[in-house]
Protein backbone atom coordinates (compact mmCIF):
# COMPACT_ATOMS: atom_id res chain seq x y z
CA UNK A 1 0.00 0.00 0.00
CA UNK A 2 1.16 3.28 -0.76
CA UNK A 3 2.31 6.10 2.13
CA UNK A 4 1.14 8.81 -0.52
CA UNK A 5 0.36 9.44 -3.88
CA UNK A 6 2.03 12.42 -4.14
CA UNK A 7 5.53 11.07 -5.71
CA UNK A 8 2.91 9.46 -8.51
CA UNK A 9 1.27 12.54 -8.96
CA UNK A 10 4.71 14.90 -9.25
CA UNK A 11 6.06 12.14 -12.19
CA UNK A 12 2.21 12.09 -13.52
CA UNK A 13 2.43 15.84 -14.00
CA UNK A 14 5.58 16.16 -15.36
CA UNK A 15 5.01 13.43 -18.11
CA UNK A 16 2.08 15.83 -19.12
CA UNK A 17 3.73 18.75 -19.14
CA UNK A 18 6.49 17.50 -21.15
CA UNK A 19 3.74 15.88 -23.36
CA UNK A 20 2.21 18.40 -24.39
CA UNK A 21 2.24 20.29 -27.54
CA UNK A 22 1.68 23.64 -26.64
CA UNK A 23 4.57 23.33 -24.38
CA UNK A 24 6.82 21.72 -26.99
CA UNK A 25 9.62 24.49 -26.98
CA UNK A 26 9.54 25.10 -23.06
CA UNK A 27 12.00 23.01 -21.05
CA UNK A 28 9.85 21.32 -18.62
CA UNK A 29 12.40 20.70 -15.14
CA UNK A 30 11.75 18.07 -12.31
CA UNK A 31 12.54 19.97 -9.36
CA UNK A 32 14.89 22.99 -9.58
CA UNK A 33 16.78 23.87 -11.86
CA UNK A 34 20.84 22.23 -11.86
CA UNK A 35 22.65 24.96 -13.58
CA UNK A 36 22.06 28.21 -15.42
CA UNK A 37 18.45 28.54 -16.16
CA UNK A 38 19.36 30.01 -19.98
CA UNK A 39 16.45 28.78 -21.73
CA UNK A 40 13.80 31.82 -22.49
CA UNK A 41 10.47 29.97 -20.93
CA UNK A 42 11.12 27.13 -18.38
CA UNK A 43 8.40 25.33 -16.26
CA UNK A 44 9.84 23.38 -13.14
CA UNK A 45 7.44 20.92 -11.28
CA UNK A 46 8.38 20.62 -7.49
CA UNK A 47 10.30 23.94 -6.87
CA UNK A 48 9.74 27.40 -6.50
CA UNK A 49 12.65 30.03 -5.63
CA UNK A 50 12.95 30.80 -2.18
CA UNK A 51 11.19 28.07 -1.15
CA UNK A 52 12.40 24.60 0.65
CA UNK A 53 9.17 22.96 -0.21
CA UNK A 54 8.47 20.58 -3.19
CA UNK A 55 4.76 19.44 -2.48
CA UNK A 56 2.86 19.43 1.09
CA UNK A 57 0.09 16.84 1.75
CA UNK A 58 -2.27 16.03 4.58
CA UNK A 59 -4.07 12.92 5.50
CA UNK A 60 -7.50 11.88 6.99
CA UNK A 61 -8.78 7.95 7.87
CA UNK A 62 -11.67 7.72 3.88
CA UNK A 63 -14.06 5.81 6.38
CA UNK A 64 -14.38 3.58 9.83
CA UNK A 65 -12.18 0.84 9.63
CA UNK A 66 -8.93 2.92 8.94
CA UNK A 67 -8.33 0.89 6.33
CA UNK A 68 -7.52 3.87 3.52
CA UNK A 69 -6.85 7.22 3.86
CA UNK A 70 -7.78 10.75 1.77
CA UNK A 71 -4.95 12.70 1.26
CA UNK A 72 -5.51 16.46 -0.12
CA UNK A 73 -1.97 17.95 -1.59
CA UNK A 74 -0.75 20.80 -3.22
CA UNK A 75 2.51 20.43 -5.65
CA UNK A 76 4.55 24.08 -6.03
CA UNK A 77 6.16 25.01 -9.07
CA UNK A 78 7.12 27.55 -10.78
CA UNK A 79 7.58 28.91 -14.54
CA UNK A 80 9.67 32.03 -15.95
CA UNK A 81 10.34 33.66 -19.50
CA UNK A 82 12.95 36.10 -19.97
CA UNK A 83 14.96 37.46 -23.56
CA UNK A 84 17.09 39.66 -22.53
CA UNK A 85 15.09 42.54 -23.25
CA UNK A 86 14.10 45.19 -21.03
CA UNK A 87 10.23 45.50 -21.62
CA UNK A 88 8.51 43.80 -18.46
CA UNK A 89 5.31 43.92 -20.67
CA UNK A 90 6.21 41.13 -23.35
CA UNK A 91 7.63 38.61 -20.74
CA UNK A 92 4.62 38.89 -18.24
CA UNK A 93 2.27 38.37 -21.14
CA UNK A 94 4.53 35.06 -21.96
CA UNK A 95 4.30 34.24 -17.72
CA UNK A 96 0.85 34.30 -18.01
CA UNK A 97 0.70 32.21 -21.15
CA UNK A 98 2.60 29.60 -20.15
CA UNK A 99 0.49 29.64 -17.09
CA UNK A 100 -2.77 29.16 -19.47
CA UNK A 101 -0.89 26.24 -21.19
CA UNK A 102 -0.18 24.65 -17.89
CA UNK A 103 -3.82 24.96 -16.87
CA UNK A 104 -5.05 23.36 -20.37
CA UNK A 105 -2.68 20.50 -20.08
CA UNK A 106 -4.33 19.31 -16.57
CA UNK A 107 -7.68 19.93 -18.15
CA UNK A 108 -9.33 16.97 -19.53
CA UNK A 109 -10.31 17.19 -23.63
CA UNK A 110 -10.84 14.70 -26.06
CA UNK A 111 -6.75 14.08 -26.81
CA UNK A 112 -6.10 13.15 -22.57
CA UNK A 113 -8.87 12.78 -20.78
CA UNK A 114 -6.92 11.44 -17.85
CA UNK A 115 -5.39 14.67 -17.34
CA UNK A 116 -7.01 15.84 -14.44
CA UNK A 117 -6.40 12.52 -12.43
CA UNK A 118 -2.91 13.06 -13.37
CA UNK A 119 -2.85 10.16 -15.86
CA UNK A 120 -5.22 8.03 -12.66
CA UNK A 121 -2.37 8.77 -10.08
CA UNK A 122 -5.24 10.49 -8.40
CA UNK A 123 -8.91 11.47 -7.69
CA UNK A 124 -8.83 14.35 -9.04
CA UNK A 125 -6.02 17.61 -9.38
CA UNK A 126 -6.62 21.27 -10.81
CA UNK A 127 -4.64 24.45 -11.03
CA UNK A 128 -5.23 26.24 -7.44
CA UNK A 129 -2.96 29.64 -7.39
CA UNK A 130 -0.30 31.86 -8.93
CA UNK A 131 1.95 34.46 -7.95
CA UNK A 132 3.75 37.03 -10.12
CA UNK A 133 7.17 37.88 -9.91
CA UNK A 134 9.08 40.30 -12.25
CA UNK A 135 12.80 41.55 -11.63
CA UNK A 136 15.36 43.21 -13.85
CA UNK A 137 19.11 41.15 -13.81
CA UNK A 138 21.78 42.02 -16.03
CA UNK A 139 20.68 39.45 -18.50
CA UNK A 140 17.28 41.83 -19.02
CA UNK A 141 13.81 41.81 -17.72
CA UNK A 142 12.40 38.51 -17.05
CA UNK A 143 8.68 37.55 -15.21
CA UNK A 144 8.01 34.39 -13.53
CA UNK A 145 4.95 33.06 -11.58
CA UNK A 146 4.91 30.56 -8.76
CA UNK A 147 2.07 28.49 -9.07
CA UNK A 148 0.10 25.44 -7.69
CA UNK A 149 -1.99 22.60 -8.44
CA UNK A 150 -4.12 20.88 -6.00
CA UNK A 151 -5.17 17.28 -5.86
CA UNK A 152 -7.06 14.81 -3.90
CA UNK A 153 -6.13 10.69 -3.85
CA UNK A 154 -7.84 7.88 -2.09
CA UNK A 155 -4.55 5.99 -1.06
Amino acid sequence: MATSAVPAAIDALISILRAAPALGDVEVIDGPPTDDMAAADIVTVGWQPDSAESAQLSQTFAYAGARRRDEEFVILGYLESWTGDDSFQPRRARAFELLALIEDAIRASNSNPEAPTLDGTVLWAEFQAGSLRQSFTDQGAKAGIAWTVAGRARI
